[in-house]
């Protein structure tokens, strides 16, 4: 059974495709290459035994991605990763995320409806929530005007999914992440950003391992224990293995709607400072980190209730915090 992953080379994308292969599917990838490197696609195969199909192609160059499809008929769904993803960076550059997020999702969509395939797995995230007024965040909890473009165009891509689904014989299946960190055991894939990081776990390696100065801590004046932001870090591994579950709960057509939202995290919140600590005492290495001003578009606190994923898709997160920081250092010195 092929499925096509876009955004495949990427950090969450390329440990997707290796728990696809682990299951036995045959992967298609697409990646413009914008925040990633081809040779990912050697590195899955290097895991898994068998290296994924791969092509260099923009979702929002129309011309190339129906030229894709028209040689690539037999696709049984897509798992839709493709996206810039800097909160930051949004505020900065709005019409730029707008352009690559929504056109590229549209002109996926429109040769999905074409060529009749008719799943999709979307990569949303818990920004659709914006700064929630009860915590944890389920999905009933509401979708709020977004604190960032980055945000907005993930809400924009729920809607569009919900819409086509009320009149198309078209499903898909929603994926609210909170905060993906870690890195594959192999240390062959991880995260691996191009220039500055604006996640903070990679910026943590790269000043431990001297790549970066310094840490800059975005505000510790927040309303929260020690001052510094709150999110839900859950490692990359069990993030690809919610997609699996996913994706064969939608195949297996159990869906109870066809267009279904899962909140994928730990149901734990750690602050960035905890965060710190967590990646010190794990690896015996002080971080040099300084405090500096908050950063636009952050909101203070978010964490996820869980319970939905874990009943309906049969998926818990399996590792910590710790283990997050481990293989995180372990790939970023197997990279240095």
């Amino acid at each position: 059974m092929k499925i096509l992953v876009t955004g495949g080379t990427g950090y969450i994308g390329s440990h997707t495709a290796v728990e696809l292969q682990n299951k036995g599917y045959e992967v298609l990838i697409l990646d413009n290459l914008s925040n990633s490197t081809a040779d990912v696609a050697d590195k899955i195969g290097l895991i898994t035994g068998k290296k994924p199909d791969f092509e260099n192609v923009d979702l929002c160059d129309k011309a190339s991605l129906h030229g894709y499809f028209r040689k690539n008929k037999d696709i049984e769904a897509v798992i839709h990763f493709a996206a810039f993803k800097a909160v930051g960076e949004s505020v900065e550059k709005p019409l730029m995320y707008y352009m690559n997020n929504v056109t590229g999702m549209i002109n996926l969509l429109d040769e999905m409806l074409k060529n009749n395939i008719a799943n999709i797995v979307y990569s949303s995230s818990c920004t659709v929530y914006g700064e929630a007024d009860k915590l944890p965040v389920s999905e009933e909890s509401p979708v709020k005007k977004a604190e960032s473009p980055y945000g907005f165009t993930k809400q924009i891509g729920e809607q569009m999914l919900t819409d086509i689904s009320k009149v198309n014989d078209f499903h898909s299946v929603i994926l609210r992440y909170f905060n993906p960190a870690g890195a594959h055991d192999s240390s062959l894939i991880g995260e691996l950003p191009s220039g500055i990081p604006n996640n903070l776990v990679p910026y943590i390696t790269q000043t431990a391992i001297g790549k970066r100065e310094v840490l800059t801590v975005n505000g510790n004046d927040y309303d929260t224990p020690d001052g510094t932001n709150i999110r839900d870090y859950i490692h990359v591994v069990d993030l690809a293995k919610a997609h699996i579950s996913a994706l064969e709960r939608m195949l297996s057509k159990k869906s109870e709607e066809k267009s279904e939202i899962f909140n994928l995290g730990t149901g734990r919140g750690n602050s960035v400072m905890e965060v710190i600590n967590a990646f010190e005492e794990a690896t015996g290495i002080k971080v040099n980190y300084r405090i500096g001003p908050r950063r636009s578009g952050d909101v203070v606190s978010i964490y996820s209730d869980t319970e939905r994923a874990n009943k309906i898709l049969g998926w818990k997160a399996e590792r910590d915090l710790k283990n997050m920081m481990l293989t995180s250092w372990n790939w970023q010195k197997a990279i240095n």
